[in-house]
């Protein structure tokens, strides 16, 4: 090789190297989100999607300009702690915790100093992630879709649909920290509407099934499922059995009802999830988690599954399909 040539080649590989240095300097700079959820990767598909959609709006896009680094509980609330601990561990410059109150949790716990944004279900100043709604303080904000104190609304909405419920079967998950305010809600709704109260609890899949036959052999006429992100991920078990033992069922969001139950309320989950990625995004572009209010619904949607009234042998009130904001034929 002439002497001109080995300038050459040295040259290229110079540029090379350069170009890699760029490559691995641009790969380092950009930034990373830790997606910490209670549920599990197959049942969150639309949440994850429109977390991207809000990202876009602020000009990040998954794979381009920002990373996403995600951990699933799959209903397993006691593998939060070490999940969350794992996102810090990797570094990231901001948590989405979703799937009620207690990914959140453990996300503060981990961290007191990433911005953590939250999808939450209860009382965020009750539960400790903030100090006011308008004014987070800390390293915390989020979007709060109040899943949990609806629960007293979405037993009327059921009684309206079967007027003669006597007793109510409820499926409830002891270790999520919002049940007790949620059962406390249900309780003083049933007694004003004169139904009997049989509460189940399930704290895994297993328990779901065993949980349900518990209530029904108390005599529940009807069954409210509980606020929990384990029920979400089993949502098609939980309305396979309320199916086969011909139980009319209220749920928290219209995923069950697209699933085959009967109907569910709930504040619109799809603009939520997307408030959560616009505020991820202008995190990531230096604004204080602290100054960001945590941001409330603005709507709730009723949706009724009337092939599912059909099979249970009944007939939906008018006045409760004029209100219905999607009726599934």
């Amino acid at each position: 090789m002439t002497a001109k040539m080995k300038r050459r080649a040295f040259i290229t590989l110079l540029g090379g190297a350069a170009a890699w240095q760029l490559a691995a300097r641009a790969q380092q700079a950009m930034p990373v989100i830790g997606f910490l959820s209670a549920a599990s990767a197959s049942t969150v598909g639309i949440s994850v999607a429109n977390f991207q959609k809000g990202l876009s709006e602020t000009g990040y896009f998954e794979g381009r300009n920002v990373a996403v680094v995600y951990r699933w509980a799959e209903g397993r609330y006691d593998r939060l702690p070490a999940l969350a601990s794992e996102l810090v561990a990797h570094n990231v410059n901001v948590i989405i915790a979703g799937g009620g109150t207690v990914a959140a949790q453990a996300a503060k716990a981990a961290s007191s100093t990433i911005p953590i944004v939250f999808m939450g279900g209860g009382d965020p100043i009750e539960d400790g992630l903030i100090k006011s709604l308008n004014h987070p303080g800390g390293n915390v904000t989020g979007v709060n879709q109040f899943a949990s104190v609806l629960i007293a609304k979405r037993l009327e909405l059921l009684r309206e649909m079967v007027p003669k419920i006597a007793a109510i079967g409820v499926l409830t998950n002891s270790t999520n920290p919002n049940s007790k305010p949620e059962l406390k809600d249900l309780q003083v709704a049933a007694t004003a509407l004169g139904c009997a109260v049989h509460v189940a609890s399930a704290t895994t899949e297993r328990e779901i099934e065993p949980a349900l036959e518990q209530v029904i052999a108390h005599g529940a006429g009807a069954l409210v499922i509980g606020t929990d992100a384990l029920f979400v991920s089993r949502r098609v078990q939980v309305v396979s059995l309320a199916a086969r033992h011909a139980l009319p069922a209220s749920y928290t969001i219209r995923e069950y009802t697209e699933a085959g139950g009967l109907m569910s309320y709930g504040a619109n989950r799809a603009d939520l999830w997307r408030q959560v990625g616009v505020y991820a995004g202008r995190i990531l572009k230096g604004e204080s988690a602290a100054n960001l209010p945590v941001l409330q619904p603005t709507k709730f949607e009723l949706v009724i599954n009337l092939k599912t009234a059909r099979a249970l042998g009944l007939e939906v009130p008018p006045t409760l399909l004029a209100r219905a904001d999607e009726v599934i034929e």
